[in-house]
């Protein structure tokens, strides 16, 4: 069993700074790609960020210059560090991982989403 715990959500004014962190636990023989996906109300979930485990990135154009994702592969650790944070910013933030665990091939995980509420 694989779990994502993400933590860091919370209400910050526009122009502020926030840190998301999202750890993943359990039996994992590796991680490829980690990410960051957010759902605002009433939208689609969208990709915000991803990184590779050799630390390629991409972004989302409507976050490119304002957020930067980052991974500690020794403790299965993803960031995402939103600094000038606007109101459309606010939504649920997900992470995600592709894990190799017990059971052959390459699955996708999901933390259980935490919420930022950018305030004008």
């Amino acid at each position: 069993q694989v779990q994502l715990v993400e933590s860091g959500g919370g209400l910050v004014q526009a122009g502020g700074s926030r840190r998301l962190s999202c750890k993943a636990s359990g039996i994992i023989f590796s991680i490829t790609v980690m990410g960051w996906y957010r759902q605002a109300p009433g939208k689609q979930r969208e990709l915000v960020a991803r990184i590779s485990n050799g630390g390629s990135t991409n972004y989302a154009d409507s976050v490119k210059g304002r957020f930067t994702i980052s991974r500690d592969n020794a403790k299965n650790t993803v960031y995402l560090q939103m600094n000038s944070l606007k109101p459309e910013d606010t939504a649920v933030y997900y992470c995600s991982a592709d894990v190799t665990s017990v059971v052959p091939g390459v699955y996708a995980y999901w933390g259980q989403g935490t919420q930022v509420t950018v305030s004008s």
